[in-house]
This record gives structure tokens, sequence and C-alpha cells, in this order.
């Protein structure tokens, strides 16, 4: 994992050159938990810049990292232009975790590269062995837990059943302990970390892809295996459900009785599934040019809010709480000062831009 250290105003001097320097007009960050997210939008907002969020996961709202998260979550999002979240649940959580006018959030999907996540050629055939492929990261939210019930349960079934696992994490060593007690060997292949250039090549070997998410704003892995020609199951949580239609997924609670007659239902349907039929039909569905297209519209729209001046962004922060809100005003004003000083040791007008490159001939 990579993290960024808060240091609240530490990026101001760099984050104002950049804007500067590169001429931006709107400031898009992402992700609620990136500390740098969250500091680039606040100068951004102080310098005047358009900004526009991007949330790509969901959270609670009763333990101590997911109250903390959405106090944060709060304070940037009460002075940006335009949010856009990749489903309707994702939309839901995030007005109601940030207190966000809806009227500002925009549902726009991800994609998944079609050109890239194909079927294979020569398809593996199911009257022999079916395949059921893993890809996540084997940690408690992505339902590894799950797994280590579920994958047991489903080999004594099914004899001509066999897993192939990639991904790694804490969960990691359950799972190996799940194979070694249940002799499976033969029939659980662990691959450990499969970098996305691979991605591709391990779901073409399955036939069946198995999601075990306990939360999930989105999930781009059914996507790409979707693409690929592969049915899915997956459990039935967050934006999950509005993913794929109900001929492309097998839905169940994130329970492992029900996971497993899950299973049982996709191997039944499993000849009537055709991976390159599959596979034209996620190409209309999805594409990350339709997903610039929306988020160019975005982009216009917070381009024609009107730029607040200090004291109407400070009323916005006054509301977010009666100790907080006092907190988060001190800290714009303190970042507003320190703009203002940055303006005074060095004028914009010093700051070099980045010169325009014509590659034409």
């Amino acid at each position: 994992m990579q993290n960024t250290f808060p240091t609240v105003y530490g990026t101001l001097p760099i984050v104002r050159t950049i804007l500067k320097r590169e001429r931006i007009t709107v400031v898009h960050g992402h992700q609620a938990f990136s500390t740098l997210c969250h500091e680039a939008l606040m100068h951004a907002r102080t310098m005047g810049y358009r900004v526009v969020f991007t949330d790509h996961s969901l959270y609670g709202f009763a333990d101590v990292g997911s109250i903390h998260m959405n106090k944060v979550l709060q304070f940037t999002l009460a002075d940006i232009d335009q949010a856009i979240c990749v489903s309707h649940t994702s939309k839901e959580n995030t007005v109601l975790r940030s207190g966000l006018s809806p009227g500002k959030v925009f549902m726009i999907p991800n994609a998944v590269d079609t050109a890239m996540f194909k079927p294979a050629d020569v398809r593996p055939s199911s009257d022999d062995v079916i395949t059921i492929v893993v890809i996540s990261r084997l940690v408690y939210r992505k339902g590894a837990d799950l797994l280590v019930e579920v994958i047991p349960e489903v080999c004594r079934l099914y004899p001509n059943v066999r897993f192939v696992v990639g991904g790694d994490g804490p969960k990691h060593v359950r799972l190996e302990e799940m194979r070694e007690k249940h002799s499976l060997q033969d029939r659980v292949e662990m691959l450990g970390a499969v970098p996305h250039s691979r991605v591709r090549s391990v779901l073409v070997t399955g036939h069946i892809f198995l999601n075990s998410s306990l939360t999930e704003a989105f999930c781009i892995a059914i996507l790409e295996a979707a693409s690929c020609g592969l049915l899915t199951v997956s459990t039935r949580v967050g934006g999950v459900p509005e993913v794929l239609p109900d001929d492309m997924v097998v839905l169940a609670e994130p329970d492992p009785d029900d996971m497993v007659r899950a299973i049982e239902k996709a191997i039944s349907i499993l000849p009537s599934i055709n991976p390159e039929e599959m596979h034209n039909r996620m190409k209309k569905l999805y594409s990350w040019q339709d997903v610039a297209k929306r988020t160019e519209i975005v982009y216009d729209r917070a381009l024609k809010c009107s730029n607040r001046n200090l004291l109407e962004r400070l009323s916005r922060f006054l509301s977010c709480g009666a100790w907080a809100g006092k907190v988060f005003c001190m800290v714009m004003i303190i970042d507003y000062l320190l703009w203002r000083l940055l303006q005074f040791l060095q004028p914009d007008d010093d700051v070099e831009e980045a010169p325009d490159i014509n590659f034409c001939n």
C-alpha cells in the first residue's frame, strides 16, 4: 500500500505551482481516503479553481474509522462544485455521509477495456472440468473468509470443479490452511498476486467468476470477467446488482450456504452461456469513451458554477457542526492566509507556465 502522510498545508506551495504552471481550470480528486486528494481540493478552492470529487467506495456510519472519515469528507465536499459516484448505491452513500446536495452528484459507472479483456480463441470445455476463478485481494472486506467455507463445500458437491485463486493479502494463510485441511491441493490453485497485465490470461482459463465481497460500490472485476465471457457469481452487496444484466450474473447473499446455491445454479446454466455474445454485449454496455464524455459534461457544469468569496465559503463550513464547523473555518482561514503569503513572496506572474508543444508537422 502507498500512503501520503497528511500535511494539511505542506502541499500548498507545490500544488499552487503546478496549477499555475500547467494552466489548470478544473481540479478533479478521487477517493475519500486519499489525503493528497483532500489537500489538493482544499488548496484549489482557496485559489478559486473549480473542483470535482469522485467517490469509489462505500463506508459505514457506526465504527470509529467511518465516523472520522465521514467528517473529513463533509469538510471537503462542503466547498466543491460537482461530485461523481460510480453507482446509484454509492451516490446515496456519499450524500448521506457528506450532507452534499443530491443535485450536485452525478452517477457515472466505471468501464472495461473490451479490447484487452476478450474471450479465449478456443473456449475451455466444461464437460470434464469446470473452473471457477477468483481474483481479489485476500482481505476481510473482499469476503476471503466466505471463500474458506464455500470452496470445500462446492468441491464436495462437484468432483469435477476446480478453483483458481489469484490475489494476495492477510487472509492468504487461511485459504492455504483450508486447502491443507480438506486435501484440495490438486483442486485449488493459489496463484498469489496477479499483475493486471496477466488478469485476462487467468480469466480465460475459467468458466465462472466468483466475487465474494462484503462491500462494493461497483466492482470492475466482474466487468472484466464478463467481457472475457465468464458467468459471474457474486454477493448481492452495494452497487453490484446494478453492474450486469440478470442473465450474466447469479447473485447471492453474503452467506456460505446461499453462495453455494448460487454456484450450483451457475453450473446448471453454464451450457447456455456464449462467451462471444457476452463480450459483444459488454462492448455496448460499457466503454471508457462514454465515461470520458459524461465526465466532460460534469466539468462543464463545474465551470458554470459561480466563484464564491471567502465569507460565503466560511458560511458553508460553519454548517458542518457546532465544533467541527469552527475548526474547519480556522483551517480554511489559515490556508487562505498562507496562499496570500505565497502570492506576496512569489507573485503569480513569476511562476513560469509550461509551454505548449505542437506535435503536428
